[in-house]
This record gives C-alpha cells, sequence and structure tokens, in this order.
C-alpha cells in the first residue's frame, strides 16, 4: 500500500464542494491500495473541469483536446503494455464531442479504464446542457428546458457487450475507490460513470438529490447476466443503481496483436537496417 501523501497536495482551481474532490479522493485511494507509485500509471485526459484531474495527483499525466483523452489513451497502453492507464473526462468530453471515441473504445477493447465525471452539465463553460442532461432541465442556454432525452452512457455500454460497466457516486468515495480498483484489474476496456454533483451550475443533481436515489445492487446481482444488466442500466430515475452493473471477460486489443507480445514497444530499440528497407521500397 503506498501512502497518499505519495500522489501529492495541489491547489485546484475547482469549486469547493465540487464532486470532482470525491473522485479525485477516490482515484488516490485505489492506486494506494493496488500499490501503484506515483510514476507506474499515466493519467490521460481531454479538456473540462473534469479534465484538469491529472494536474492534482502526481503522476504521468497528458491532457488531449475535448472528446479526444480516449485515443490518446489507447496509443499509450499499446506502446507501453505495462502501464496502467486511466482517463478522466466530462460527460459533455466522454460522450458528446469523444462520442464516437467512446463507441470505438469499447469496440477495440484496449485495456484501459475510463473514468466519466458525469455532473448531467457543461461545468467548465457555464452551465449548458450536456448529453446527459435530463431532458426538461432548464438552464441559461436552455430557458424552455433541455428538449433532447438523456444520453445513458451505462445502457449503451451494456448493450455494446463492454467487458466492465460500473456506476459510482461521488459522495461516497470508499465505494468508488472500490469500482476503480476492479475496473483496473479488469483487462480490457473499463467504464466507471460516476455520478458527481455540479455545486454552481447543476441545482437539479445535488449531493441530497443522489442520495436519495442511489441503491446499491443487491446481493446476490449477477454481473454476467446480459439481459439483467440491461433492464439495471436503464433505471435511472428515483432508484438509480449503483455497482459492477455488467462484467465479462473477452480477448482484449492488445492480446490479438502479435507485434505487441514480448517486451513493450516503448523499450525496443529500432532496427535502422530494416528502417531503410522499407524506405527503399518507395524509391
Amino acid at each position: 500500500m503506498i501512502d497518499l501523501t505519495e500522489y501529492g497536495e495541489f491547489t485546484t482551481s475547482w469549486c469547493p464542494g465540487c464532486g470532482n474532490f470525491g473522485i479525485m479522493d477516490a482515484v488516490r485511494l485505489a492506486l494506494s491500495r493496488q500499490g501503484i507509485a506515483p510514476h507506474r500509471f499515466v493519467y490521460v485526459s481531454g479538456i473540462g473541469q473534469a479534465a484538469k484531474a491529472p494536474h492534482y495527483i502526481r503522476c504521468n499525466g497528458f491532457n488531449g483536446l475535448h472528446g479526444r483523452a480516449l485515443p490518446v489513451a489507447q496509443a499509450v497502453r499499446l506502446a507501453n503494455t505495462g502501464l496502467p492507464v486511466l482517463v478522466s473526462s466530462g460527460d459533455g468530453c466522454s460522450y458528446g464531442e469523444g462520442g464516437n471515441h467512446f463507441l470505438a473504445a469499447i469496440r477495440r477493447n484496449v485495456n484501459i479504464t475510463l473514468l466519466a465525471h458525469d455532473n448531467q452539465i457543461y461545468g467548465l463553460t457555464k452551465g449548458q446542457a450536456s448529453p446527459t442532461t435530463m431532458q426538461g432541465h432548464v438552464t441559461k442556454a436552455q430557458p424552455l428546458g433541455a428538449p433532447s432525452a438523456a444520453f445513458n452512457p451505462v445502457a449503451v455500454a451494456v448493450a455494446m457487450r463492454c467487458g466492465f460497466v460500473a456506476r459510482g457516486f461521488a459522495g461516497d468515495k470508499d465505494f468508488l475507490a472500490g469500482l476503480i480498483t476492479e475496473a483496473m484489474r479488469h483487462d480490457g476496456f473499463a467504464l466507471v460513470d460516476i455520478l458527481q454533483p455540479c455545486v454552481s451550475f447543476n441545482k437539479v443533481n445535488t449531493y441530497a438529490w443522489y442520495k436519495e436515489r442511489c441503491r446499491p445492487l443487491p446481493e446476490g446481482y449477477d454481473p454476467t447476466d446480459w439481459q439483467a444488466a440491461m433492464t439495471t442500466a436503464a433505471a435511472f430515475g428515483d432508484e438509480i443503481p449503483v455497482g459492477v452493473i455488467y462484467r465479462q471477460q473477452g480477448p482484449s486489443f492488445e492480446s490479438r496483436l502479435p507485434q505487441l507480445a514480448g517486451e513493450p514497444l516503448a523499450a525496443r530499440r529500432p532496427d535502422p537496417a530494416a528502417v531503410a528497407r522499407v524506405l527503399e521500397g518507395f524509391a
């Protein structure tokens, strides 16, 4: 177990009470419990308040473009299969601008973990509706209420038979740390959709709102039962199931590429003669 102080202490630009603090604490707990030192993992993000997470922890970090964190994270993992890779990205970044990359990541099944900070609003750009904003939710940009139905990323991931699909709540750090740990130990793409209050711009989906509705999955729930997982994933209202909703083990993308066997690509020395031969083929 790693002492939590190893991950550093940083001044953040998040609002007091932001759900991102709970997620940050849960990530540190998950890393500490697994004995993963700061230099032994990579934290990738896009753009947004959630995407600032790698700034506030000692790690190997990378900020990508808005919605483009997943392609970078997959490239990092394929280049160095010995490093755990985490992705922090908001609901707008993951499911809006990056929606196509989200679907592709599920299909590819590269061994990375997506922590989607899902506050059901665009927090960085001052509170307009995001893909997961509930229909009818009034914002400054949608004064008549959000006209579109909310995107359910958990149901979409289960429908695509994503290898690991979980939902957590930023207000329950210990439970969330357990979900993140399980996700990181899964061999393949893992999604943890994290319900995260935005205290400044979302006055509907508050800590109290989530605490009243979030319910751990019942004892005996079978996350390998796809049909039951689809029913569970679709539930989002008076009760919101939290926990590991669906899990199946299939071959990861890395295991299907023979050129990745053995020493990680990042540690291999290039063969200048082989490169020259390839270049000569274009002469």
